[in-house]
């Protein structure tokens, strides 16, 4: 799975990046359970057989970080596909359009009730996509009406300093200002963790993160 694609910040001189190695500090690759209280045919009617890669869950993102001109929100994407939403995270920059594009055989009807973003787009059937925008920071939990067991969350963040680590946990943050900053590793299921780090011009700055985070089947006790 690809990393979502993030915004597009205006080339300049004088910034440094962020890089480092993110590591779970337990064997996170889980089934998530899905308990299908309809009758709908489909995947999500039938035990899970499919993993599931935590790495993908953890976004690191920098905070209170001053913003360059000409920085654009990119568009997001988070497909129903398998019914499940694919991310399951999707980090944007406050202002941008989420696409919710439905590659299943039924319908779905994606919304959440959400402090920092309430919506319903409806139903809509295969080879359809709806979208809204999110303009106010915050997580934003996403459901189906017609399948209770799918979720995601759209996690809305203040500026464009933000990735999602590829599958071996490596990471990088490009074009931050240099200064000093706190870094934050996030994942659902955990308190986020903190790390103080000085970008300075020009140079990569390692910081690495240990995400220590119980299997799914803990956290739910």
């Amino acid at each position: 799975m690809t990393a979502p694609d993030v915004p597009t910040v205006a080339a300049a001189s004088a910034t440094g990046r962020i890089e480092g190695q993110v590591l779970l500090s337990t064997s996170l690759t889980s089934r998530r359970p899905r308990f299908r209280i309809y009758s709908d045919p489909g995947p999500g009617a039938r035990p899970p057989g499919r993993e599931v890669d935590e790495m993908q869950n953890v976004v690191l993102y920098v905070l209170r970080a001053p913003m360059p001109d000409g920085t654009t929100p990119v568009r997001g994407t988070m497909s129903q596909r398998d019914e499940q939403f694919v991310p399951h995270v999707l980090p944007v920059y406050r202002g941008a359009t989420v696409d919710f594009p439905n590659n299943d055989d039924v319908f779905h009807n994606v919304f959440s009730l959400s402090s920092a973003k309430t919506f319903d787009l409806g139903r809509f059937p295969k080879g359809s996509s709806k979208s809204d925008l999110f303009d106010k920071t915050g997580t934003v939990q996403v459901f189906c009406h017609i399948h209770s067991d799918m979720s995601a969350i759209v996690l809305v963040l203040d500026n464009p300093y933000f990735t999602v680590p590829n599958d071996a946990g490596r990471y990088v943050i490009e074009g931050v200002p240099p200064g000093e900053y706190t870094v934050v590793g996030w994942h659902e299921r955990i308190k986020p963790v903190t790390r103080t780090v000085r970008v300075t011009a020009n140079e990569a700055t390692r910081l690495d993160f240990n995400i220590p985070i119980a299997q799914a089947d803990d956290a739910s006790r």
